[in-house]
């Protein structure tokens, strides 16, 4: 017996049409993450009461060094991003058909090659001009979820990347996904990575003051993250094209293994430091 099920509410995924120009909902995501990120790095910044003294040997992070490490830090996400749908997801489609990876108005977008890539570049800045690398994570970690959300809730309006079939009230039928009723495990991932993590990274910044151990917020985005994605990777559907890896075992809960393990040990550090 098919469960009843919530509609699916059918949001065209282009927010605005002028002419052949299309702007979708997902490019939006986008540009709002990374206008939030930019706005709320700026006021943390400018809230002395969350810094510590500057660590030695390399230059604290100013208004103008964030503009220009947010610029190395968006090409970091676009170009990881790509690359790690590509390697991670698809590396014997594309390289079968390599000039499909400059194809990028297709879709596919890895977050794990995405955050990678913000690494890469914000590293390159920062050693660049000597600027305090660890800072630049904290403050990365510390504004990237609102705009995680906004993907997740652009995912949705698309109807992709939907959870897996169920029988509870919370399922719905999605667009090409068949007739039964599915998970919103983009919804779960909305809330779970983008205003959970927000929130939790936001108490640590602002009541217990972690900006003072450099490091300790990027490892809690980093632990806050991976746990998330394996949570929803339980009532998410894994890629038709890669299915389980091993038991339960998904592509997303392998790659984001590492992070978890990664912020655990950047934070146990940043807190031995100080």
């Amino acid at each position: 017996m098919i469960p009843l099920a919530l509609n699916f509410p059918q949001i065209d995924p282009v927010a605005l049409q002028i002419g052949p120009v299309a702007l979708k909902w997902y490019g939006l995501a986008y540009v709002a993450g990374l206008l939030f990120a930019w706005w709320y790095m700026r006021s943390l910044l400018a809230n002395a009461r969350l810094w510590g003294t500057p660590r030695p040997g390399v230059k604290p992070i100013t208004p103008a060094m964030l503009d220009d490490a947010l610029f190395w830090g968006a090409l970091g996400v676009i170009i990881g991003g790509r690359l790690g749908y590509v390697l991670f997801y698809k590396p014997a489609e594309y390289l079968a058909n390599p000039l499909e990876i400059f194809a990028v108005w297709q879709g596919g977008m890895s977050f794990h090659g995405g955050f990678i890539g913000v690494l890469a570049g914000v590293f390159f800045y920062a050693r660049r001009n000597n600027a305090d690398l660890l800072q630049l994570f904290d403050l990365a970690g510390a504004s990237v979820p609102i705009g995680l959300g906004f993907g997740r809730l652009a995912n949705f309006i698309n109807g992709e990347l939907w959870g897996r079939v169920t029988t509870s009230s919370a399922g719905m039928v999605f667009p090409g996904a068949g007739d039964l009723p599915r998970h919103p495990s983009q919804l779960y991932e909305a809330a779970l990575e983008g205003i959970v993590l927000f929130l939790v990274i936001r108490w640590l910044t602002h009541s217990r003051l972690k900006f003072k151990s450099p490091g300790f917020v990027a490892g809690a985005f980093a632990v806050g993250y991976g746990l998330s994605r394996i949570i929803v990777e339980f009532f998410r559907e894994p890629d038709a094209h890669l299915g389980y890896l091993a038991g339960p075992v998904t592509m997303g809960m392998l790659l984001s293994l590492p992070m978890v393990i990664a912020g655990v040990c950047l934070m146990v550090w940043a807190e031995r430091q100080k």
